[in-house]
């Protein structure tokens, strides 16, 4: 897939989260897609910050937006080639410090395969 291609899937990433549309933001992934972030690895520390399935995806993400109604998530910069993005934005959420955060989504045949997450 092309870099523009790439970007769009990003964009509708952000999109899907800031909806807090659980089924459109798995769409983007493959079904057998890992994630890793440092949040897995405070929250559920067995998963050693890495998640694999869309099952473990929706139980991590549904998880999240119960608990964070108003989050949201402020592109800040997406750079992309031909298999990945890298994604800066600001997480955003009601009584909480505002959090800088890169994340890198790996894309094969237009679905992410695995995403990494990085706070500042």
């Amino acid at each position: 897939m092309s870099s523009q291609h790439n970007k769009k899937i990003a964009l509708k990433w952000f999109e899907a989260f800031n909806e807090h549309d659980l089924e459109k933001l798995l769409s983007l992934y493959n079904d057998n897609a890992q994630h890793y972030s440092p949040k897995l690895k405070i929250r559920m520390p067995e998963t050693q910050g890495l998640i694999k399935g869309k099952q473990a995806l929706r139980a991590w993400w549904k998880d999240a937006f119960d608990r964070l109604p108003s989050l949201q998530y402020e592109v800040i910069k997406l750079t992309a080639d031909d298999e990945q993005v890298f994604m800066e934005y600001i997480r955003q959420v009601a009584g909480e410090e505002n959090l800088s955060v890169g994340e890198v989504l790996q894309i094969d045949n237009g679905l992410i395969v695995f995403s990494r997450v990085y706070h500042g």
